[in-house]
């Protein structure tokens, strides 16, 4: 919750998640964003972000697509519907796998949750409870990415 309620300041001062932007800051850059008190001012992460974004930006530039590669990580099978949040994983195999591939590549600070977290926020799994009523819709959507892929 502290980084969704943050989420406006770290979109502000991370150029807009723009990749080239912010795979372009230098340490000028990382100094204002330690001093930025609308942003966790946590060093690691703040260099692990801006290295994240080079990487990213030489996998595109490579030929290779970022969204692509986590795709490739989905479940096969989406058979499970939580019923409460104590049925919804923290971590799969699926994740853990991603995780392993993305350090491989040279991604920091991306973790099995971490890697969970961002397959959820991208539609790979829907951890909607059973009876929410955007569960369908959800599922619909992320069908239709993975018949587009």
């Amino acid at each position: 919750m502290t980084i969704l309620r943050k989420r406006a300041a770290f979109r502000a001062a991370f150029a807009e998640f723009e990749v080239d932007r912010v795979a372009a800051f230098d340490t000028g850059d990382v100094k204002r964003l330690l001093a930025d008190e609308g942003i966790v001012r946590n060093r690691a992460k703040i260099d692990a972000a801006i290295a994240n974004a080079r990487v990213a930006a030489e996998l595109r530039d490579e030929g290779e697509s970022l969204a692509g590669l986590i795709w490739s990580f989905r479940p096969d099978t989406q058979d499970r519907v939580p019923r409460s949040y104590d049925d919804v994983p923290s971590t799969t195999p699926e994740s853990k796998a991603l995780a392993k591939e993305l350090k491989r590549r040279g991604f920091r600070f991306v973790g099995s949750t971490t890697a969970y977290a961002l397959m959820q926020a991208c539609g790979l799994v829907n951890d909607h409870l059973a009876g929410c009523t955007v569960r369908d819709e959800v599922e619909d959507e992320r069908r239709r990415a993975i018949d587009g892929l």
